[in-house]
């Protein structure tokens, strides 16, 4: 983590807590010729435009006051959207009983990609349960886990 972000983060964190959201990540990286700080936000049931566009613009004064990026940049507070990546452990609390695709580094079952029900996560394991049995996936095998998007 950068120095911008980490401060970023001490600016931001007590804003979430005050409203009950989760910091999901922070980026600050160059695209183009322009800088982006873009803050991912969650909470249970979702985050809509209005919690972003509230973060965003206490985030925003307390930046100007702060002053940690000595350049201009764009603040965007965003949701991370259905398809980000489960890493946090409150991302697999919040999480459990839902269908996740987990992504492997090697084969496991004879498998690249396994999709189950999310039992837990733990230090060792993460646990699905997949065709009605329960399977302990090693967590040092896994790429990523995402939730399963069905249509």
């Amino acid at each position: 983590m950068s120095k911008i972000t980490k401060k970023v983060e001490e600016l931001v964190k007590p804003i979430l807590e005050r409203y009950g959201f989760d910091l999901v990540d922070i980026e600050f990286k160059k695209e183009g010729k322009s800088h982006f700080l873009r803050v991912y936000i969650d909470k249970p049931g979702g985050i809509t435009i209005d919690d972003c566009q509230l973060v965003s613009e206490e985030l925003s004064d307390k930046l100007d006051i702060a002053d940690p990026i000595p350049f201009s940049y764009y603040l965007e507070v965003s949701s991370p959207g259905v398809d980000r990546p489960l890493v946090t452990d409150r991302d697999f609390i919040r999480n459990k009983g839902r269908v996740v695709d987990v992504f492997l580094k090697q084969p496991f079952l004879n498998r690249t990609k396994i999709t189950g029900e999310l039992v837990e996560k733990n230090e060792k394991s993460l646990v699905l349960i997949v065709d009605k049995e329960k399977i302990d996936i090693p967590v040092e095998n896994v790429k990523k886990v995402k939730l399963a998007i069905r249509f």
